[in-house]
């Protein structure tokens, strides 16, 4: 099965699965997403949701955090790890928010990346949930994935990965299909050696057997 077939088959298949897959990280507003997106650099999503809550208690939009000593953001992010790095770039990041957009986040990928703590990963995310346009997460989950199914050969590199979807992934179904891959990472094809194969919806189609 070519790749194309092949990611056309995986994406309406996942689409079976998870109907209703979205983001698990809550938000109501863009730079929430941004926060957020940023924090859950190496920690859980679930603890991400639960730490920001107590950080928008404090400072309840751009221009209060854009304001806030770092310190102090430093001291509600602690739990979610690496809370100096995240402090500084959540402080910096609102600031360039509040001064150069009028708090808005800008939908041009390009000057998200320009921005403190945000890759492309990140500017994905932000482009496909927030402004509906075509994006690919290479996240942990969308990486381990690609490359068991055989939607990619052997490539680890989160760019390099993005790159090779583009070629064979609808643009326009990109962005849900990420999210499949989390829900689906995270339930069945788990990052374990022996993922649970026996009751994938791919088990079928995956070049993969399990063993890596």
């Amino acid at each position: 099965m070519r790749k194309k077939e092949l990611a056309k088959e995986v994406i309406e298949r996942l689409k079976k699965e998870y109907p209703d897959a979205g983001c698990s990280l809550e938000y109501d507003q863009a730079w929430k997403l941004l926060v957020s997106v940023r924090l859950a650099a190496q920690c859980t999503d679930a603890r991400v949701n639960i730490v920001v809550e107590k950080l928008y208690e404090k400072f309840p939009d751009v221009k209060a955090l854009a304001e806030a000593p770092v310190e102090e953001i430093e001291e509600i992010v602690r739990p979610c790890g690496l809370g100096k790095s995240k402090a500084r770039d959540i402080s910096a990041c609102m600031k360039i928010l509040w001064e150069q957009y009028g708090g808005n986040v800008p939908e041009d990928f390009d000057s998200l990346l320009k921005l403190p703590g945000v890759g492309r990963k990140s500017a994905n995310l932000i482009m496909g949930d927030v402004f509906g346009k075509p994006a690919i997460v290479t996240d942990t989950h969308c990486i381990r994935l690609a490359n068991r199914i055989g939607l990619v050969d052997g490539i680890k590199e989160p760019k390099k990965v993005e790159m090779a979807l583009w070629k064979i992934i609808p643009p326009e179904e990109g962005n849900d299909l990420c999210h499949r891959f989390v829900y689906h990472g995270r339930e069945v094809c788990t990052a374990r050696t022996k993922p649970y194969c026996d009751r994938c919806c791919l088990n079928d189609v995956c070049k993969k057997t399990g063993v890596e």
